[in-house]
């Protein structure tokens, strides 16, 4: 089981050992089958994206840009409508050779020194994560609705909203005159 689940995520290695110095290109395209390599509460459905890997070898390191481009199916918020939401993001991170893994460092990653592949597929997921908003809201739903569900929604209430609202003050008062 363990064995055909790394199969399946090698396919996202880039193999950089028979590499020369200097610029490559790899292209991943991703879809569902990607994601349930991931144990993900996956709020989003039929996925199309494409991923662009560059990778800049240099004698002592490497250097990835990871582009993810595309688009994934959200179920809006507040109408729960399917829509689709661009998914659009660029990671780049510096790959190092080391005693150990290492992903301590923020956008540098240091890899056994004895490999010869560095796997992407941990980076883009994370660049697809990253481009779905908390809030999910279909661009079909107006300004008016928008207000509306800002109003009530609770965690919004208690930023905004100071101890006593103006508001209410005012209608205490005229609720006092009469």
């Amino acid at each position: 089981m363990h064995t055909h689940f790394m199969d399946k995520l090698r396919n996202y290695d880039v193999s950089f050992s028979g590499l020369k110095i200097g610029k490559h290109q790899f292209k991943f395209e991703i879809d569902k089958s990607f994601f349930q390599l991931f144990d993900t509460e996956q709020e989003f459905t039929n996925p199309k994206i494409s991923v662009d890997v560059f990778l800049e070898k240099h004698t002592t390191f490497l250097e990835f840009e990871i582009e993810t481009n595309g688009t994934v199916e959200l179920v809006c918020d507040i109408t729960n409508d399917d829509f689709n939401h661009p998914i659009e993001n660029d990671i780049r991170v510096l790959v190092k050779f080391g005693e150990e893994y290492d992903d301590s460092e923020e956008d540098v990653i240091t890899i056994p020194t004895n490999d010869h592949a560095f796997n992407v597929a941990q980076l883009i997921y994370e660049n697809v994560i990253l481009s779905i908003p908390m809030k999910k809201v279909s661009p079909n739903v107006s300004k008016e609705d928008l207000e509306i569900l800002e109003k009530f929604s609770p965690k919004e209430v208690e930023e905004k909203e100071p101890e006593s609202d103006p508001r209410w003050e005012a209608l205490k008062k005229l609720k006092d005159k009469n």
